[in-house]
C-alpha cells in the first residue's frame, strides 16, 4: 500500500470510493476492515491481516482476559468487504456506527504504508488536536533516536 490522505465522502449506500493511487497498490479486490484502537476503522489487506490475526490469536491464550478484550475488539468485528467495479467499499453498519461515519458525511482515508485508516473528518480533526502532546514527545524520542544512529 502506499502513504496518504485523502478525503471523500459516503454515499447513501455507506460506501466510500478508495483513492486510485491506494486502489492501484492493492492485490486483489478484497479489503479487511475491522475496529481500530481509536474511534475509526482499520483496513488491510487480506495478508497484511493474516498476520495481524495471527499474531493477536496465536501468541496469546483464551483464559487472558486482554486477550479476550483484544479479540472481542478487533478480532470479531473484522469484515471482509469487495472493492466494487468503480473502486468503492462498502462500510458495514456496525463500523460506521463505532467511527461516527455518516452518508453524505466527509471521511478521511490515511494509507499507513502496510495498512489505512478510516476516519470521519470531525473525530480526525479532534484527535490530531488532543494528540498534539503525545505526538511532540514522540517526536522528541524520535529526534533522539535518530541522532544516536547519526542521521
Amino acid at each position: 500500500m502506499v502513504n496518504g490522505e485523502y478525503r471523500n465522502s459516503l454515499d447513501d449506500k455507506g460506501r466510500f470510493l478508495i483513492p486510485s493511487r491506494i486502489r492501484n497498490s492493492i492485490k486483489g479486490n478484497i479489503l479487511i476492515l475491522t475496529r481500530s484502537v481509536d474511534r475509526c476503522i482499520w483496513i488491510f489487506t487480506p495478508d497484511e491481516w493474516e498476520k495481524i490475526s495471527q499474531l493477536i490469536m496465536g501468541t496469546s491464550s483464551m483464559f487472558s482476559k486482554r486477550t479476550r478484550s483484544m479479540q472481542r475488539r478487533i478480532i470479531a468485528p473484522a469484515q471482509e468487504c469487495e472493492i466494487d467495479k468503480s473502486g468503492r467499499i462498502t462500510i458495514p453498519q456496525t463500523l460506521r456506527e463505532y467511527a461516527n461515519l455518516e452518508s453524505k458525511k466527509e471521511a478521511t482515508i490515511l494509507g499507513v504504508q502496510n495498512y489505512m485508516e478510516l476516519w470521519d473528518v470531525n473525530s480526525y480533526n479532534s484527535y490530531l488536536l488532543d494528540s498534539e502532546d503525545d505526538f511532540l514527545d514522540a517526536a522528541e524520542d524520535l529526534d533522539k533516536l535518530l541522532q544516536s544512529n547519526n542521521l
